[in-house]
């Protein structure tokens, strides 16, 4: 069988064929950074860098090079629209990697995030319906209530002159949002002192990332301390998302009508889960409860903290999005109707720029279903792609001024008559094609709210590491700053 060819001519890659006879090359027969016998690259990776020495290689290899990890070859890809069609040949030509769906399995969550095939098909239609627009607007005066709970944590804080850990801050409103969208509970971590679920949450992403991108499968044979640490993790999630389900089970209950019509996530698994000849499973169910408690918290938060970092150090533009943020909230200090969402355009200009300069995604790694051809280059089925998403995103090809923060890039005039919708067939902070983030809107919502809030209601004295050394990436499969603490003063302190 001949293989299938992905149909685009990018201006600075190989042109991809139109038919099997057109492949140029194969895998085997690109540049790229040599590597030892059986070990490949392995010995030159560091995991928490390793977006960056994949960034740094395209430079050296050109924007389609081949990597490996011990007896895995990759092709890794960063032009943009050679990026974009492998994104968009989803789930029929590429998926998620067997490696991330079996790990997924292993750790309880082959949500809609790491599910393929026919699991993910059965899936997605319902977490869609969670998280669409008009789902968010309903939930909109719970939104309200948790943004204002994080304004009275950040003005104890400010009252105090305490230091804020920013991520750890951020990932309390991320959790609490998404607990009380997709599963309508009311968690309200936010006002706790005590051990909470992200203290459990944040080490599954970076143990995941890590037993992903091993070269062996050593705890398939023994376990070290951090091993058996994690399944302590896991196993206190487990209980929590078994509550979280139970609750909603006692909801429909004791309402059968909202069988009909749930009112969130959770409850619409149930149902489905429960009628007649559904394909549902408590797994699906399960597994969707806690890839939104790792994928609401994490991804947010972090691209939040790196919105708050960049505002800060580029105090002309965090000037403009202060006027505009205060124009639209005014005395209350937050957004309290989603009308208002819609009029903080700068703001939201702000959320992308940070995307394309910081995105927490960095690394989006399929698997070829199928015999394929891409960019010229023969992949194989079962071979692995890498995609870079963001060395197009920072080029000057692409951008001007690219290694600047300028949001006004992302408004209906940008620089140089550059188009706000061209920039986003460049930069990809949510995917492309079928499998494209289904929690894009919320995110975005997420952050509409808390930033307008910040400028409004605080100035920011400070945001820096612990040791006042630059900021560092790190990647633990989404990609966070290191170490952020801030500084606030409340709106009322600034006249004294």
């Amino acid at each position: 069988m001949s293989p299938t060819p992905l149909t685009q001519s990018p201006p600075m890659a190989p042109a991809a064929t139109s038919t099997a006879a057109a492949v140029t090359r194969r895998i085997a027969d690109l540049p790229g950074p040599p590597g030892l016998p059986l070990l490949g690259n392995t010995l030159q990776l560091d995991r928490d860098r390793l977006h960056q020495q994949a960034e740094a290689w395209a430079q050296q290899y050109g924007e389609t090079y081949r990597m490996s990890i011990g007896r895995r070859r990759f092709l890794v890809l960063s032009n943009p629209e050679v990026v974009a069609a492998v994104l968009r040949d989803r789930p029929d030509g590429f998926k998620r990697t067997e490696r991330l769906s079996q790990t997924a399995r292993e750790f309880g969550f082959n949500g809609l995030f790491s599910a393929n095939g026919e699991a993910w098909r059965r899936q997605r239609p319902m977490v869609l319906a969670g998280l669409d627009p008009t789902h968010i607007k309903t939930f909109f005066p719970t939104l309200v209530k948790v943004t204002q709970r994080f304004a009275q944590r950040w003005q104890r804080a400010a009252q105090r002159g305490e230091a804020i850990d920013l991520q750890a801050d951020l990932m309390r409103y991320t959790v609490d949002v998404t607990a009380g969208l997709a599963f309508g509970a009311d968690i309200n971590t936010i006002e706790s002192d005590d051990e909470v679920i992200q203290q459990h949450l944040d080490k599954v992403l970076p143990a995941l990332f890590k037993r992903v991108m091993a070269p062996v499968r050593y705890w398939d044979w023994f376990k070290l301390p951090a091993d058996r640490q994690l399944d302590r993790h896991l196993a206190a999630l487990a209980d929590a998302v078994q509550g979280f389900i139970a609750a909603a089970q006692a909801r429909l209950n004791a309402d059968p009508a909202l069988r009909a019509n749930p009112r969130n996530l959770i409850e619409a698994m149930l149902a489905a889960r429960d009628r007649d000849g559904s394909a549902v499973t408590d797994e699906d169910v399960s597994g969707n409860v806690l890839t939104m408690l790792l994928a609401g918290e994490d991804t947010t938060a972090n691209t939040l903290a790196w919105m708050i970092w960049l505002l800060h150090g580029h105090p002309d533009a965090a000037v403009h999005a202060a006027a505009e943020a205060r124009a639209v909230v005014g005395q209350a200090g937050q957004v309290t109707v989603p009308e208002q969402l819609q009029r903080l355009d700068y703001v939201e200009a702000c959320a992308h720029e940070t995307m394309r300069l910081k995105p927490v995604a960095p690394l989006n790694i399929q698997q070829a279903v199928r015999d394929t051809v891409v960019a010229g280059i023969e992949v194989p089925a079962n071979s692995l792609v890498m995609c870079l998403m963001r060395p197009a995103a920072v080029s000057q090809t692409h951008f001007v001024d690219a290694d600047r923060f300028m949001p006004e890039r992302w408004l209906a005039n940008g620089p140089a008559g550059q188009a706000a919708s061209s920039a986003k067939r460049v930069s990809m902070p949510f995917g492309a094609g079928p499998r494209i983030c289904p929690g894009r809107y919320l995110a975005l919502a997420e952050m509409k709210m808390v930033i307008s809030m910040l400028l409004a209601s605080f100035r920011i004295e400070s945001v820096d590491t612990v040791d006042g050394s630059p900021v560092r990436e790190r990647l633990a499969l989404t990609m966070s700053p290191i170490g952020l603490r801030m500084r606030l003063r409340t709106a009322s302190a600034l006249s004294v």
